[in-house]
């Protein structure tokens, strides 16, 4: 998959302050956010449809691929690049006998074995964590605070993009990175930012220096 995943965006209303997501969104992808998720957990099927229909008209136009998590009926309505999943979605194969083959399927893991599984299933990239400790998900003990150690051997074990998530910010997203992750993604950091699109743009440039460092 020959996409960008530096900066990736996972959108939480609740987390945004007084900004709408698709103020958010707006704000991350004039500072260069690379790839977008509407993640909306909290949200009524409905109200996460009209925030996606948003949403994808915001990246649509500016270029960004844009993933629905875990609703893949919300990511056919409103045409949207692929769908997120995790352990209790169903699986990527029905994905894809949904979406079509071109559609981006990522799948959340923490273990090596579990990323293994995900790539033979036809993952096209990972979200590895959670990396550090985290308030913005719910996340069973044996899947919090994994470490970059964890990112690591995950990277070694595949060769799809991964990407860490869980409680990343500016300041340890280089140490991810430079651990073997394509990327980073991130709620708090720049939903809750009084600037997102400086948020952005600082991750950007906190990934390049973890790549440097490899």
């Amino acid at each position: 998959m020959n996409i960008s995943m530096d900066t990736y965006l996972v959108t939480q209303t609740d987390l945004s302050g007084d900004r709408s997501t698709t103020e958010v969104v707006e704000a991350a992808v004039d500072g260069g956010v690379d790839f977008v998720q509407l993640r909306e957990k909290h949200a009524t099927a409905r109200e996460r449809y009209v925030l996606a229909s948003d949403v994808r008209e915001l990246t649509a136009e500016a270029g960004v691929p844009f993933v629905v998590n875990d609703r893949i009926d919300i990511a056919a309505a409103v045409d949207a690049d692929g769908v997120h999943l995790g352990d209790d979605d169903l699986p990527i194969a029905a994905a894809r006998d949904q979406l079509g083959r071109d559609a981006i399927v990522g799948r959340s893991v923490s273990t090596v074995e579990a990323a293994r599984a995900a790539e033979d299933a036809g993952a096209d990239y990972l979200g590895v964590g959670a990396v550090f400790a985290t308030d913005s998900k719910d996340i069973d003990d044996d899947e919090y605070e994994i470490g970059v150690e964890r990112v690591a051997a995950v990277a070694d074990a595949v060769s799809i993009p991964i990407v860490g998530i869980g409680g990343i910010t500016a300041s340890n997203a280089a140490d991810v990175v430079a651990a073997g992750a394509d990327g980073v993604a991130v709620i708090t950091e720049i939903t809750g930012a009084d600037d997102p699109e400086a948020a952005t743009r600082q991750l950007a440039t906190a990934v390049d220096d973890g790549r440097n460092r490899r």
